[in-house]
């Protein structure tokens, strides 16, 4: 997966022009797409939903363009004709366009729940079954138990970013920082220079989207980029722990994690039917307790930056001490602000116990 020996140097000056490129691409494509998007493809509120009035999705579309013709364009001119022959990216590339179909006809036509699980554990499998077979998160565990480990942990990923895509902008406020922060552990020497542009890409392109998408929103992601965009990143992720940053891998996504998991387990214990629509999420739970968007959006923002600099502590500095106490930090910061998204906004004191 490596593209050459002078590939750092050479990420370096392309960096720009990726971001740049990316984010110009995904303007320009949401620009040509948004009177299509405005007929066929209008989220309608319901329970899960944060907005009153009808607002087109389907702006994930121009985000996963930009992101592969961004993201291959560099590799191609970096890494030379022999990456069109790599079969894991090849398998990445077919299951990030083949859930970004599903995403586009669930965002149509809603799909059921088994159907859209079925089709995302096939493209999941498909980046997995190709991953290199030196790549290893957790060395003393069995290969097939750590695939399979990858596996669930990357349609998770997949779900939890559609999840947590519930308000103005908050995709924008965690796929942009976890971006950028995966290029700086690239520079570092953790991530490998073809996830590095992976996540340039992937960056602008979310820039490129931010400005329709900014409060109150004129258009959405939709299921068509919440899916993909999930899959990219937890691809880059799985990269990262591959290369034994582990922690950092786990340190970037904590937020999202967090909240979506404790979310999920609050739902299965009460009994619930997880695939049903819902404003439970913290960051949703905060809306109601006072809130507002910028707020909500501000914090988990900061959150983030505060992660990706634990994460980034860890790589510099890999002493078991060290990343022990980054891993803590950044779970206390993560429990803080879900704390303080569970009150009202102006108390103070232990958050009050969910009804």
């Amino acid at each position: 997966m490596e593209i050459d020996s002078q590939s750092s140097q050479a990420l370096s000056i392309a960096a720009l022009p990726v971001v740049l490129g990316s984010m110009a691409m995904t303007a320009a494509l949401i620009l040509l797409l948004f009177p299509l998007l405005r007929r066929y493809a209008l989220a309608r509120p319901n329970a899960r939903s944060s907005h009153a009035t009808p607002t087109p999705q389907g702006g994930g579309i121009a985000v996963i363009a930009a992101t592969l013709v961004a993201f291959l364009g560099a590799a191609y001119s970096l890494g030379g004709a022999r990456l069109a022959g790599n079969p894991h990216l090849l398998a990445v590339v077919a299951a990030t366009v083949g859930l970004a179909a599903l995403g586009m006809t669930d965002d149509i036509r809603p799909m059921r729940a088994g159907s859209r699980l079925a089709f995302q554990a096939l493209a999941v499998g498909l980046v997995v079954a190709t991953l290199p077979a030196d790549l290893r998160v957790v060395p003393a565990a069995p290969f097939v138990a750590e695939r399979v480990a990858i596996a669930f942990g990357l349609v998770w990923l997949v779900n939890l970013v559609n999840f947590m895509d519930g308000i103005d902008w908050m995709s924008v406020a965690e796929i942009v920082p976890v971006t950028a922060g995966l290029a700086v552990l690239t520079a570092l020497g953790a991530l490998p220079p073809l996830g590095g542009l992976a996540a340039l890409a992937l960056c602008g392109a979310m820039l490129g989207f931010a400005p329709f998408n900014r409060p109150v929103a004129r258009l959405f992601l939709g299921d068509v980029g919440s899916l993909p965009i999930g899959l990219l990143t937890g691809w880059l992720l799985v990269l990262l722990a591959g290369r034994g940053h582990l922690a950092a891998a786990l340190l970037l996504p904590l937020y999202y994690l967090a909240d979506a998991t404790i979310t999920l387990g609050r739902r299965l214990a009460k009994g619930e039917r997880l695939w049903e629509a819902h404003r439970t999420h913290f960051y949703q739970r905060a809306l109601a307790n006072g809130f507002d968007v910028g707020q909500v959006i501000g914090r988990v923002f900061l959150t983030n930056l505060v992660l990706v600099l634990l994460a980034a502590v860890t790589v510099a500095v890999p002493d078991a001490v060290v990343t022990a106490l980054a891993l803590a930090a950044g779970i206390a910061v993560v429990a803080f602000v879900l704390a303080r998204f569970s009150r009202p906004r102006g108390t103070r004191g232990l958050p009050h116990r969910a009804q």
